[in-house]
């Protein structure tokens, strides 16, 4: 994970294992270590690694553990550790397209969070994604962008709550997540054809 990258992780709590690397900054002195970690960062992929490599990390980590400041051990062992993890991406590619997620878990989260801001790295953060690659597949599952799938979500919202009868339009736009009256009011109409006031008189109408 490059420094400053939206990320999150998933485990169960007693058979999960979490491996930080702090690893050295390239220099152009090194440029097969510089070209290793471009090809991971740019990867945005998931992958799981097999018993033996499993293992194989657990002594690494070990050694580390045993000998903490010995630093041409420490970058051994990162190097391995980077060399097992291309070799896993690199025939994970072949499958990578056919990934799909939960849209019933993204479905819950939006739900959860409709009131305020939801941005795409919270999403792809749901599923245990990376933000360009979840974009990606959700365009290609969905055939819209994630930001306009929660648009439409705030737009249902904001239909269920006008039908109620009970709030104004400033109300409905703060409770259905939109940062201004105007910013509801445009999409509103956009996605409806008609504005929320028009909407509560046709619905007064039935």
């Amino acid at each position: 994970m490059t420094s400053g990258s939206d990320h999150a992780f998933g485990g169960v709590v007693g058979q999960s294992d979490i491996l930080v690397l702090n690893m050295p900054q390239p220099s152009n002195d090194d440029p097969l270590l510089l070209q290793k970690l471009n090809d991971l960062a740019q990867s945005d992929t998931y992958f799981q690694l097999d018993t033996q490599i499993q293992r194989l990390i657990q002594m690494l980590v070990a050694e580390m553990q045993s000998h903490p400041d010995d630093l041409l051990l420490s970058r051994a062992c990162n190097d391995t550790v980077i060399a097992l993890l291309q070799r896993h991406i690199s025939s994970f590619e072949t499958h990578r397209k056919e990934s799909r997620f939960d849209l019933d878990m993204i479905d819950r989260y939006i739900d959860q969070h409709l009131g305020r801001k939801i941005t795409v790295a919270q999403l792809a953060g749901s599923v245990f994604l990376g933000e360009s690659q979840f974009h990606m597949l959700f365009k290609e599952q969905m055939g819209i962008t994630p930001h306009q799938y929660v648009l439409g979500k705030r737009v249902d919202m904001a239909k269920s709550l006008i039908e109620r009868g009970n709030l104004t339009i400033g109300q409905i736009a703060e409770l259905s997540g939109f940062s201004s009256q105007s910013a509801f009011t445009h999409a509103f109409a956009r996605l409806q054809g008609m504005s929320p006031t028009m909407y509560k008189k046709h619905i007064s109408v039935k």
